[in-house]
């Protein structure tokens, strides 16, 4: 037995841990300003940030049904930006189930009616409902142009700290998000304390809060709880800019009867565009 050199390694090993537990304390202690700060400079440069006007992002993706039912279908995946605008297509071919699109035009919203029958998913409906997802640019995180921590004195939005958060057994640093126009949703941001990477957004609707009326009140009265999660990884950099080339979205409902379903998007980005020419029909509100 060996003991000599593994005891010679102890004390980087534990300076190591050292470190590692000093930078999460103090990045629990950073203020909100603080840490968008470094959010910022984690994906790249003032100059690198501010020249780039649109982006496409495509890929594979893996649409699963993980509660309420099984399987799953391989398929593709499109998000494109422009400015404030955006188009999100997970497409599919599943029978009576063709995937998901969201469109922004920067300011309304649309959400397609992805059944053979025209008809929107339990996710559409939520989308729908919630628009604030896709009016401030938050689906997709940093892949789009218009993620509103690039430019957050700019949509009158505020964030306050929510501290050291464990998710999966994983420390993150998290930030409540508070758009100007007020929404049912608690909209929580969660970072990297090491790297201050924006790695999982939360949404979360609780029983208390209702859906708006007309048209977005599809989601459903026997919903008691909605909850959707971003979650963001494998980051790669190109151009100066650090982003993620996985993106894995979750959306979950639970009724007052105790059903909950719940269902994931998957997606691998194979290519990443920067300032590429978009055709403006992508971003037409149907």
């Amino acid at each position: 037995m060996r003991l000599l050199p593994l005891r010679s390694h102890v004390p980087a090993i534990l300076f190591s841990m050292f470190m590692t537990g000093s930078v999460t304390l103090w990045a629990a202690d950073m203020t909100p300003g603080e840490i968008l700060t470094r959010h910022l400079d984690a994906i790249g440069s003032e100059r690198a940030r501010s020249a780039v006007k649109s982006r496409v992002v495509q890929g594979p993706a893996t649409y699963r049904i993980l509660v309420g039912g099984s399987g799953a279908i391989d398929g593709k995946s499109v998000v494109a930006s422009e400015g404030r605008k955006s188009d999100y297509l997970f497409k599919i071919n599943a029978g009576r189930y063709r995937g998901e699109q969201f469109i922004c035009d920067g300011d309304k919203i649309s959400v397609a009616g992805t059944y053979s029958d025209k008809t929107r998913s339990e996710f559409g409906n939520f989308v729908l409902s919630q628009d604030v997802v896709l009016r401030e640019n938050l689906l997709g995180g940093v892949w789009s142009v218009g993620w509103p921590l690039l430019d957050l004195e700019g949509r009158k939005a505020t964030l306050h700290g929510e501290g050291m958060k464990k998710v999966d057994g994983q420390e993150l640093l998290g930030l409540r998000y508070q758009p100007k126009k007020n929404t049912d949703l608690d909209i929580s941001l969660y970072f990297d304390p090491q790297t201050y990477r924006h790695v999982m957004t939360v949404y979360r609707m609780e029983p208390s809060t209702s859906v708006a009326g007309g048209e977005t009140a599809m989601a459903g009265k026997s919903t008691r709880r909605y909850r959707m999660e971003e979650r963001f990884s494998d980051f790669q950099t190109a151009d100066g800019l650090t982003l993620p080339t996985r993106y894995d979205v979750r959306y979950t409902i639970e009724s007052e009867i105790g059903f909950t379903k719940s269902v994931e998007w998957e997606v691998k980005a194979t290519s990443i565009i920067n300032d590429i020419s978009i055709d403006a029909r992508s971003f037409q509100v149907k």
